[in-house]
């Protein structure tokens, strides 16, 4: 028989038992994508635009980017309407842009997706900052003026933006390209005491407490590098329920060669996890490039990490599941310019793969993998293991192309749609075989593409021309590593040699258009932007100092 409690007992054991269920209930973790719209330029047309293609991927929410930002579209009447006066020109963009908004979340509100928005900080209209006479302190977070003001913004934001469910806060960064009335400043960004911590402190009041809302403040540019700095801040903010912390998966930004982050799985705050499925330094999808089994399994560079650290999301999530919140994945964007890409496929496998592993972190990647191949692709019998071949190649191709598995280059020597003069740092040789290394897979990741039985005619020539992309770009990276080398050791025949090798990959490369027309975009040989030197620039001087 059932044992029976004394009435007065019942209700203390009810009360027992609900709390121990709510205590062992883990909470869903989020699912977020993004798209990184480029700044100042015309926005990406993609698919991940659509909640509904997000929701079905396996995502249940969205971040809209800082230019589609509720705080930049409150028209600050309630606070004093002389701030942006109607019939203004101020006034006029922000009324377009709160009705851009507003449409833009109530799409994803009719697919059950949870709204949020990044947004700088410090960041408020021009016209306020000169009214208020706060141009030298508005940056200072601690400055009275300064936090009133942020108060007024988070309440006014949740007032007029109801749909609205969180905010992402970057203090890293400020980026005004598409902001033309507003100004931004953050004053001391890096310092816990200073920024971090009191900024963190008023948010959480704001937008946890007293409205209810989830926040989630961004480590980049800020505390993503110092672990120290990252456990100050964590003994310093109390826990909630709707405070999350986003972190890269790995320190600075999203290279490969980078350790994994030593702040994941530190502290006590829940943990979002940030993941580039489209990397700006790596073609932006214009080329095989599987990271996605890197970043849940470990890249191979981060196997000779400590075992005693955390290399890898499922370490994270296996070790430290209490502060496991979630995968924020960018599907689309992040850096500048191009490669601008027509098809979303190279995209599309790591976004899948991470949506749908972050729903059961149970799952092996490969598990993952070869459903993508079989029902969302189409895949079958050979062909999956093929394309399962390909894309692991792809991932060690890449990152003995660009760098090597030693981070023996400066990883900021080509970018977007560009390539810089490569900056040697570890040892010669081994960068020098893993160069050669690198388009000997390519050249076999080409084969496999062109022998798999894809579901069309479309798929089948985009895989070809894409791979084939891939393989003549790090023939330019070869040729130029072994060029500067040639440099380094002053030999002219070499030099000479590498000179011809660098001139003919880009011949053969810059031919690709004329039979793939739906490839991605061209780097080109002139591209400076954010970049200490152009390739091309040295390169000019290297023929000079020959021809003499």
């Amino acid at each position: 028989m059932p044992t029976r409690h004394p009435l007065r007992l019942r209700p203390m054991l009810a009360a027992l038992a609900l709390a121990a269920s709510t205590a062992t209930a883990a909470p869903t973790p989020l699912i977020l994508d993004m798209i990184h719209h480029i700044p100042g330029d015309k926005p990406y047309e993609s698919a991940y635009d659509d909640p509904a293609v997000i929701k079905k991927i396996g995502y249940n929410g969205k971040v809209y980017f800082l230019f589609e930002s509720p705080t930049l579209a409150i028209n600050w009447e309630s606070i004093d309407p002389e701030i942006l006066p109607k019939g203004s020109e101020e006034r006029a963009w922000v009324d377009r842009k709160a009705a851009e908004i507003q449409a833009l979340q109530k799409s994803c509100k009719e697919q059950n997706i949870t709204v949020f928005a990044q947004a700088d900080l410090v960041l408020f209209p021009k016209r306020l900052i000169e009214k208020y006479g706060i141009e030298k302190t508005f940056g200072d977070v601690r400055h009275p003026k300064t936090a009133e003001l942020l108060r007024s913004q988070i309440a006014e934001t949740f007032r007029q933006f109801p749909l609205t469910d969180g905010l992402v806060v970057r203090i890293g960064e400020t980026y005004l390209d598409d902001a033309p009335h507003h100004q931004g400043a953050i004053a001391n960004k890096k310092s816990p005491k200073e920024t971090i911590i009191p900024l963190m402190q008023l948010l959480r009041e704001e937008v946890c407490v007293k409205h209810n809302k989830k926040l989630i403040f961004r480590t980049w540019g800020s505390f993503d590098h110092d672990s120290t700095a990252y456990q100050q801040v964590s003994d310093a903010i109390e826990p909630h329920p709707n405070l999350m912390i986003s972190i890269k998966h790995c320190e600075g930004d999203f290279h490969r060669g980078n350790p994994f982050s030593r702040s994941i799985g530190q502290g006590r705050h829940t943990q979002i996890i940030e993941v580039e499925c489209a990397r700006e330094y790596e073609g932006k999808g214009a080329y095989p490039n599987y990271i996605a089994r890197g970043v849940i399994e470990g890249f191979e560079e981060h196997a000779r990490m400590p075992s005693d650290k955390i290399n890898s999301i499922r370490e994270f999530v296996k070790t430290k599941p209490e502060l496991y919140g979630g995968i924020w994945t960018w599907s689309r964007g992040g850096g500048w310019d191009g490669p601008y890409i027509k098809n979303e496929f190279w995209c599309d496998l790591n976004a899948w793969a991470l949506a749908q592993w972050a729903q059961d972190p149970t799952q092996s990647e490969e598990a993952i993998f070869d459903r993508y191949a079989k029902e969302r692709l189409g895949l079958k019998g050979g062909d999956v293991e093929k394309f399962r071949k390909l894309c692991l190649l792809s991932t060690d191709a890449v990152v003995r192309g660009r760098n090597s598995t030693r981070r023996d280059m400066d990883p900021w020597w080509t970018r977007d749609q560009g390539i810089a003069w490569p900056i040697i740092k570890g040892d010669r040789q081994r960068n020098l075989k893993q160069k050669d290394e690198s388009v000997a897979l390519w050249k076999e990741i080409v084969a496999l593409a062109e022998t798999i039985q894809w579901p069309d005619a479309k798929t089948r020539e985009h895989a070809i021309a894409s791979t084939t992309y891939g393989l003549r770009l790090y023939e330019i990276y070869r040729s130029l590593v072994y060029l500067e080398d040639a440099e380094h050791r002053k030999d002219k025949a070499a030099m000479r040699q590498w000179l011809k090798a660098y001139d003919d990959a880009w011949e053969v490369y810059n031919k690709l258009p004329q039979s793939h027309p739906q490839l991605a975009t061209l780097y080109t040989r002139d591209y400076s932007g954010h970049m200490k030197e152009n390739a091309e620039s040295r390169i000019q001087k290297l023929r000079e100092a020959l021809a003499r």
